[in-house]
């Protein structure tokens, strides 16, 4: 029987919907936990100062060592952002997830990355939660500073640019005037803030350029058209990317591990690399 144009177009219909449907569905169940993926984000900031041009800020966050996520992945993301050769390194918390012993394993991992100004971190709510004390202490018995409600101000050529980070703040206790003490008028002010949602308080402080936050893991499992399934407190509104909030830029992280389901969807693990330009 000779096939007409209507069931041509019929079977041509069919056979598109149907690859549509399955390329939706691989792109779907791809399990992304193990892929590691780099996001080059360019921060325009008005009258910063030709030394800053160009200045580069790496931001790793929520590796939440074992069960599922493996030291293999740490490594290699330290390896990838050394690669990067950023000006400055930073960890926005929530190191491990169940077991504390596994900042035994994690903090010399860290320990091995490298910025010209040095690697910074702060604290997150599950820190908190399983025993922050020995999260500190770990990370003191290797050399890398945690700033609670802590400012430092690096000069880049002669420009200044403070690095304010806080305590948690679900958990705990953030003070930003404190970690702002010393910040030179007029210096663009880098914030370091676990949970995202906060840029609605900190944004209404004109000093601060830039906070960078994770906490939501970017919902882990995203479904395209609609995004994140689930998000935890204080990650609702500022789930995944980037934001200008009240003029103030706001960058979440995916963060590198897993935690509640060992997968990710849409939503591989994350390294941001972002790049300081005069806006």
């Amino acid at each position: 029987m000779p096939v007409t144009r209507r069931d041509f177009l019929k079977f041509s219909s069919t056979a598109v919907a149907g690859g549509l449907l399955a390329a939706t569905t691989a792109a779907l169940f791809k399990d992304e936990s193990n892929t590691l993926s780099i996001e080059h984000i360019t921060i325009p900031i008005a009258n910063l100062k030709p030394a800053l041009e160009g200045f580069k800020i790496v931001q790793m966050t929520d590796f939440h060592l074992y069960p599922f996520t493996q030291l293999d992945l740490v490594e290699r993301a330290v390896a990838a952002s050394n690669s990067l050769k950023p000006d400055l390194t930073v960890l926005t918390g929530d190191y491990v997830w169940r077991n504390i012993n596994a900042m035994d394993d994690l903090a010399p991992a860290l320990a091995k990355l490298d910025a010209k100004y040095g690697v910074f971190a702060t604290i997150g709510n599950h820190d908190i939660w399983l025993d922050v004390e020995a999260v500190k202490n770990s990370f003191k018995s290797v050399g890398l500073p945690i700033l609670e409600n802590q400012g430092i101000t690096f000069d880049a050529g002669g420009a200044s640019l403070h690095l304010a980070g806080l305590d948690d703040g679900w958990t705990g206790h953030p003070d930003l005037e404190v970690a702002m003490q010393g910040a030179p008028e007029g210096a663009p002010v880098v914030l370091l803030m676990h949970e995202p949602d906060l840029a609605d308080v900190y944004s209404q402080d004109p000093r601060i350029s830039l906070q960078l936050s994770g906490h939501t893991h970017g919902g882990q499992i995203r479904v395209p058209g609609i995004g994140a399934l689930i998000h935890p407190h204080l990650g609702k509104k500022y789930d995944f990317g980037l934001y200008n909030v009240n003029g103030m830029w706001l960058y979440t992280n995916r963060g590198i591990g897993c935690i509640s389901e060992p997968i990710r969807l849409n939503c591989p693990p994350e390294i941001s690399e972002f790049t300081l330009v005069r806006a």
